[in-house]
């Protein structure tokens, strides 16, 4: 029996392919049709991998950061101001974080494989989707209450 990334790397030589469905069964397959799944397949796992975050709450972005032929991990700490394309491969969220009284924003692709991982520090309570509205307030003003743990339980049901 072939692994996925064998049938892939076969289906690539031959443009139709015969894969067991269940047993007995057989049904033909195209070549992409093959590669589309497998990278669907990968790309699932990466994303379950990653905890569930959205606009309002407070993350820690581990980069991978290459300098020549060094590599070491970046911290970048700040709340999410949106999440785009949700649940296809070409999903981003931008994250804000202000140092020394500036504001800076970076936008992350989900599946990049420069992120090593995210960690969610604390939950926002927030009722927009995007949180443009945070760069033009500052110090208090841009505070966001904490969603408390029961609230939190009861949004992931």
């Amino acid at each position: 029996m072939l692994t996925s990334a064998e049938s892939a790397i076969f289906a690539l030589r031959f443009d139709k392919i015969l894969i067991p469905d269940g047993g007995a069964v057989f049904r033909n397959f195209s070549a992409m049709s093959v590669l589309l799944d497998f990278i669907q397949a990968e790309s699932q796992e990466r994303r379950a991998s990653f905890p569930d975050f959205a606009a309002g709450d407070t993350i820690n972005v581990h980069v991978k950061i290459r300098e020549g032929n060094k590599e070491r991990i970046q911290q970048f700490q700040g709340v999410v101001l949106q999440r785009r394309n949700p649940s296809s491969n070409g999903e981003t969220f931008t994250v804000r974080k202000i140092s020394n009284q500036i504001g800076t924003e970076r936008i992350f692709p989900l599946l990049s494989p420069n992120i090593d991982k995210i960690e969610v520090i604390r939950r926002g309570k927030v009722r927009r989707a995007r949180l443009f509205y945070l760069r033009g307030l500052s110090g208090k003003q841009a505070r966001i209450k904490e969603r408390r743990l029961n609230q939190v339980a009861k949004a992931t049901a």
